[in-house]
């Protein structure tokens, strides 16, 4: 009897250490997300003003289509202009949310959701209220929850600086030209100038009209735990009216442990309710561009 006491004692212990470990990588795994979503979120509307130093070197793709006539500098240079010109005619919208969240591995499988509105003022106000959810009570509760709470955190003028995708904190260098009678883009190759969990270095791909991110494909600078083997991230941006903003971002991080983690937040339901008339150079493109030169 009291051997098998011992026993199921050991069991029950053993299983409270499996399902402590579970919980300390999904926390890792957290911090993660946490960094990614806040940072990516911050590269369409940047209130930044920084130096220009962009590397000018360029590669291209075999398949690529001719590059044109504008250099990395001037590309960078007309995407930073844009995005303070944007940042500074968008003063408040609304918007939707759903985030989900799916892990499966060696300790099962653990699924959430949680649909939230969204209210922001210029120049760094968030209000989240959330509006419906359902699944894994950790999940959304130290998950989902904590991600609103560290994204308004994260929306003052220093944490803008630090993560901004701007020459302040990345080289770039020309990787294509992808062409289109609809939406030709530049791609970028991002390199982080520091192993700064908040930079990610990978690809953006940058409209070549409007001079705006449109879509991520990138991992984090600096492995933001021990817990995580990987983690990848493809972001996406939509044209709302004059302005770039998220569409959908995808996160998945594999578990050193076991598993695999998949955010997803989906972006809907905007409705932009106080802008400005953008600044003269989103009628007249060539005007930033002389300026680059110019320099």
């Amino acid at each position: 009897m009291r051997t098998a006491t011992r026993k199921n004692l050991f069991s029950i212990s053993q299983s409270n250490r499996q399902k402590q470990a579970f919980f300390a990588a999904l926390l890792c795994v957290l911090g993660a997300l946490i960094v990614l979503c806040v940072t990516l979120k911050s590269s369409a509307q940047t209130l930044s003003v920084s130096p220009r130093s962009a590397s000018s070197s360029a590669s291209t793709s075999p398949n690529a289509s001719p590059i044109p006539s504008l250099s990395v500098d001037q590309i960078v240079f007309q995407l930073e202009t844009r995005n303070r010109e944007r940042a500074a005619a968008l003063r408040s919208f609304q918007a939707t949310r759903t985030y989900t969240m799916h892990y499966t591995g060696p300790f099962g499988e653990r699924n959430a959701e949680m649909t939230v509105s969204l209210t922001y003022n210029s120049p760094n106000e968030k209000n989240f209220v959330i509006l419906s959810q359902s699944g894994t009570k950790f999940i959304l509760d130290h998950i989902f929850k904590r991600l609103l709470d560290e994204e308004k955190a994260a929306s003052n003028e220093e944490n803008r600086l630090r993560t901004a995708l701007t020459s302040r904190n990345y080289d770039f260098t020309l990787a294509a030209y992808e062409d289109s009678s609809d939406s030709p883009q530049y791609v970028l190759n991002v390199i982080p100038k520091s192993e700064n969990k908040y930079l990610y270095r990978g690809k953006i791909w940058v409209d070549a009209k409007d001079f705006a991110v449109t879509r991520i494909e990138a991992e984090p600078a600096k492995n933001p735990s021990f817990w995580i083997k990987k983690s990848s991230i493809n972001h996406k941006y939509q044209k709302v009216e004059n302005f770039w903003l998220p569409a959908q971002n995808k996160t998945e991080s594999q578990i050193r442990i076991g598993g695999t983690a998949l955010l997803t937040i989906e972006y809907n339901s905007y409705k932009l309710t106080d802008t400005v008339p953008l600044q003269a150079s989103i009628d007249d493109p060539t005007h930033n561009i002389r300026v680059a030169q110019a320099h």
